[in-house]
């Protein structure tokens, strides 16, 4: 992995804005503002020029003097830095939207400056929480978006932010394309995710490809070394060009892929790089809520502690890009069973290897799920102190296992409790939106030893990455947990 190089310039600036219509996530359309974007001074025609097309669009021009770091390699396109003393309706647009909207989330999105405004040279978003006379809870937040005012086919986009702490709290800085009806509603028009945080767990970063039809998403994860996304203010960013798109926390690469597609169902493949060569507009907000990050509870803070302080966005774009590019082939690499036939790697736990990397087993927790995890004697010894608010909370997966679309697979492991509970297994596709080769299964422990068998077959598509998976969380028990004897493997 790389790290972004910038340069240091004086420079005057054109801030272009093209306009174009809409795309929502999930299956309603975005019914964001609409608003053309005015001219802060004289209009004028610019070519946009790439080596496989010049397209025309007319720009808002405006000069002005800026003194930041610049990717190596791009120009400025545009930028705000919140300095006014309200946020810019020529550069932003308020969005409204119902709870439930998407995801179950809870919140009402509010087009205020009450939930969405400029404070000490910040964008401010801000859930709030309101308890009727009943004692119903009710919450409210803002979300915000440049949509046909400031939009942009590739180039660097980054901003630099602080995140809020606390339980249910999803804060993201993400992209959309202007026109959904072009390749058709989310997933097929696609999706950037640059920054989405869990407030109750602020070290990690996700930044996250969706396209289809069927939904996929490619995802990659950033974990600070110390501190937290809370805590202080971090850059995130994207640099996107024709074929491939690279994901950055502080000028650190983590995340590179070049691997999606889009389709209406029963048709083939739109052109590639399609859906992600169009516009799209940034979108600023905090969810409250929802599937992901779960419910808040009473130590979720609704003061100062629940804002999205953004410093800065800012957009850069390369003279030019070269949009004729080809797919890249997919090598599926599928992983070879061991002499025995087993797929699982260590699966004996004879070797104690270290549980935190992305090297055979790995050790999560999720979630508010709090334990530990240690691999001896020829087994391996889970002990928890808090189970967490969801099933994977507390988790033990191996990634990297080879699904053969038509073979049956059978699934066995020991394993026991200092205490009658429960646990459950599956086998997942996180490449392929997280369904479920073996679906979800309960298993009752009990002080004994006990083998457990789950055969199943494998009816979609050839996988090189599902994942095996036990979840110890959520199951209002802390009971130690051992496991040995893990294999996965096809039934001839």
């Amino acid at each position: 992995m790389r790290s972004m190089r910038f340069r240091k310039v004086m420079l005057f600036a054109s801030l272009m804005g093209a306009a174009f219509t809409a795309c929502g996530k999930g299956e309603e359309a975005t019914t964001a503002a609409g608003q053309e974007a005015s001219a802060a001074a004289t209009e004028a025609k610019t070519e946009m020029k790439t080596e496989s097309k010049t397209t025309a669009l007319t720009e808002a021009a405006t000069q002005e003097a800026v003194d930041f770091d610049i990717p190596e390699g791009y120009h400025l396109v545009w930028h705000d830095e919140f300095e006014g003393t309200k946020l810019s309706e020529a550069d932003w647009n308020y969005e409204e939207h119902e709870k439930g909207w998407v995801n179950n989330e809870l919140q009402e999105y509010v087009p205020s400056e009450e939930y969405a405004f400029v404070k000490d040279g910040e964008l401010v978003i801000q859930p709030v929480k309101v308890v009727d006379e009943l004692g119903k809870k009710i919450y409210y937040s803002g979300r915000v978006n440049t949509q046909n005012k400031h939009d942009i086919k590739y180039g660097y986009i980054e901003a630099r932010l602080k995140v809020p702490e606390g339980k249910g709290f999803l804060p993201a800085f993400w992209m959309m394309p202007q026109d959904e009806q072009y390749y058709g509603q989310w997933p097929k028009c696609g999706e950037i995710d640059i920054m989405e945080v869990l407030g109750n767990s602020t070290t990690m970063n996700y930044g996250t490809l969706h396209y289809g039809e069927p939904h996929k998403q490619n995802q990659g994860s950033y974990t600070l070394a110390s501190g937290t996304f809370a805590s202080d203010y971090h850059t995130f960013a994207i640099e996107w060009e024709p074929g491939v798109i690279r994901w950055f926390v502080d000028g650190n690469q983590y995340f590179e892929t070049s691997d999606w597609f889009t389709a209406v169902e029963g048709e083939e493949e739109k052109p590639y790089p399609a859906p992600f060569n169009q516009p799209y507009h940034v979108i600023l907000n905090v969810a409250v809520g929802g599937d992901w990050p779960g419910k808040p509870d009473d130590t979720t803070p609704f003061d100062e502690r629940a804002q999205l302080r953004v410093d800065y966005v800012r957009m850069f774009q390369k003279d030019s890009y070269d949009e004729n590019v080809t797919k890249p082939e997919k090598v599926m690499n599928f992983k070879e069973a061991d002499a025995s036939g087993n797929f699982i790697s260590n699966g004996d736990f004879a070797e104690a290897e270290d549980l935190n990397d992305d090297v055979n087993w790995k050790f999560l927790q999720l979630m508010e799920g709090k334990g530990s995890a240690e691999i001896k004697d020829g087994e391996i010894v889970i002990n928890t102190e808090n189970f967490g608010t969801e099933e994977y909370s507390i988790q033990l997966v191996q990634p990297g296992m080879p699904m053969y679309k038509g073979k049956e697979y059978k699934f066995t492991f020991e394993a026991k409790a200092d205490e009658d509970r429960r646990m459950k297994i599956a086998v997942t596709a996180p490449n392929v939106d997280w369904i479920r080769y073996l679906r979800e299964r309960n298993v009752d422990l009990t002080k004994e030893w006990q083998t457990y068998e789950f055969v199943f077959p494998m009816e979609q598509a050839d996988d090189d990455s599902a994942r095996v998976e036990f979840n110890m969380g959520k199951q209002d028990s802390t009971a130690t947990i051992h496991i040995r004897n893990v294999r996965l493997e096809v039934v001839e």
